[in-house]
């Protein structure tokens, strides 16, 4: 039996004494009074912040949405089920934040940052804010670089620059999804990241979206934020706010970013359903008295940085959904008051075969020329006058039987734009085509082809631009100095290729 050394035991302890620090944890705690539809009343959090993230039991995480006198109302974003009344909820002290980072691009995710195809974690760079004080007027430069979406209409009429809010409106079924999507296709090459926040959409539609880009490649440079119909309301709240978070990062870095909300109508239906279930006071069409605020201060953080900042930019393209036409609806006359301009998409012209289906009268850029090409700015001066004095002309002449030559000349130049304004879905057109077929019609070339052999002449026209030695010098020409070549190379160009059409 060994002797215990008293001498050691006595050091041991010395250290043991000296080493020790009186440490207090102190954690903010509170209980959970109420609980249902994804939302949680919680009594003692006195200290909690708003956006605050809160943990539940289970590993359930809330949001704090509501600071009342007595209680916190919380939207969970987690399953609701398992959150029980006199549950304890802790503090986290932090504002709710998202993963971004490079790795998210070609992933699909949830508002959360969390992975949905399958194809196992995502690296992070790091975390963002989801809700973020936008950019000052003195860290922003003008918009006036322009975001080709290769849509002839669009770009020569509805012009769209890198850091603009462009609003798309329009009924269900008349094709807004598609703009947003071709436009995400043509970005392919053009150092542009784009985010496609998916609102309330069926499944099956953002599958259908997911494999289009693919398809295309667009995945390479894309990301996709998922909130289907089938998931919780408050995760369809927080879809933009994380699509718009994840695109700061890129643009913080100086990079330029698209994103499309798809749409924000669900948005402010899903925020509606949060409010009245938090008890707060309803107001014009039960809507809350913040619902402008839930989409400014989301459209605002789209931006274009001043040079000092590094120059990246957020170009956003929501998406509304109208009843019957109705754009003085007050979910839609809040946001085209927010943006910067509207595509309005009328659904007479989508059946009638019009596709895209715009209205050049009630689309507008606010922006405009500025965010224009000289090439396209030159050759789509005329356009929308043509177009409106075509409407015009048309509805009145159906009701007389003689119509005098220069009213004839506008009907048919008006049924020429019409005509070669028509494009196909995910058919995007790279900009120097756009403006060497718009200068055919503007200067009278296409007056003398039957409007039934319209587009047959414009595929023969791109065709002639690749294959010729003298189309390829045009379009290295336009794309290289942004301004149309003499107009005796242009013209003699377009005789060449109307000589081996007709």
């Amino acid at each position: 039996m060994s002797k215990i050394n008293l001498s050691e035991i006595s050091s041991l302890i010395k250290q043991q004494i000296e080493s020790y620090k009186d440490e207090i944890k102190t954690e903010t705690v509170g209980t959970v009074v109420e609980v249902g539809d994804g939302i949680a009343l919680v009594h003692g959090l006195d200290k909690a912040m708003q956006a605050e993230l809160l943990i539940f039991p289970n590993d359930v995480y809330g949001m704090v949405q509501n600071l009342n006198d007595d209680s916190v109302g919380v939207i969970l974003l987690g399953d609701s089920s398992l959150v029980s009344e006199g549950d304890t909820v802790k503090c986290t002290g932090r504002i709710l934040e998202i993963p971004v980072g490079e790795n998210f691009i070609g992933r699909v995710v949830n508002p959360l940052g969390q992975p949905l195809d399958g194809k196992g974690a995502i690296k992070a760079n790091g975390t963002r804010p989801i809700e973020q004080k936008a950019t000052g007027v003195m860290q922003r430069q003008s918009v006036n670089v322009p975001l080709q979406t290769g849509i002839k209409v669009l770009d020569a009429l509805v012009p769209i620059g890198r850091g603009q809010r462009e609003l798309i409106i329009g009924d269900r079924q008349t094709g807004k999804t598609s703009i947003a999507i071709d436009t995400i296709l043509n970005q392919k090459g053009k150092d542009v990241i784009c985010i496609y926040v998916a609102i309330g959409q069926k499944e099956s539609s953002v599958s259908n979206i997911y494999e289009t880009l693919k398809k295309y490649d667009a995945m390479d440079y894309s990301i996709i934020v998922d909130a289907s119909a089938s998931n919780p309301g408050p995760l369809l709240y927080l879809a933009p706010y994380a699509g718009v978070t994840l695109g700061e990062y890129f643009m913080f870095q100086g990079k330029d970013v698209l994103i499309v909300y798809d749409d924000l109508t669900k948005h402010a239906v899903a925020y509606r359903e949060l409010s009245l279930l938090l008890k707060r006071a309803p107001g014009r069409e039960a809507y809350p008295g913040d619902v402008f605020y839930l989409h400014s201060r989301l459209l605002e953080r789209a931006a274009r940085l001043s040079a000092d900042l590094g120059g990246g930019s957020i170009t956003a393209l929501p998406i509304i959904e109208t009843q019957a036409g109705d754009i003085s609806a007050y979910i839609p006359t809040n946001v085209i008051s927010i943006t910067d301009g509207q595509i309005y998409l009328q659904a007479d012209y989508f059946y009638k075969g019009i596709r895209p289906a715009i209205n050049a009268g009630l689309s507008v850029s606010r922006v405009g020329g500025a965010a224009q090409t000289k090439a396209i700015k030159k050759v789509s001066g005329t356009l929308r006058l043509d177009l409106a004095s075509y409407r015009e002309l048309e509805s009145f002449s159906q009701f007389g039987s003689d119509i005098d030559p220069a009213t004839k000349a506008r009907l048919d130049r008006g049924e020429r734009t019409v005509e070669i304004l028509k494009q196909g879905l995910h058919e995007t057109i790279p900009m120097a085509n756009e403006a060497v077929v718009l200068y055919c019609l503007t200067k009278g070339f296409l007056d003398n082809i039957d409007v039934e052999n319209i587009l047959k002449f414009e595929r023969e026209l791109y065709r002639q631009l690749d294959i010729t030695e003298e189309g390829k010098k045009i379009v290295n020409y336009i794309n290289e100095q942004k301004v149309l070549p003499d107009a005796d190379v242009l013209d003699s160009f377009i005789k060449k290729t109307k000589k081996i059409f007709m």
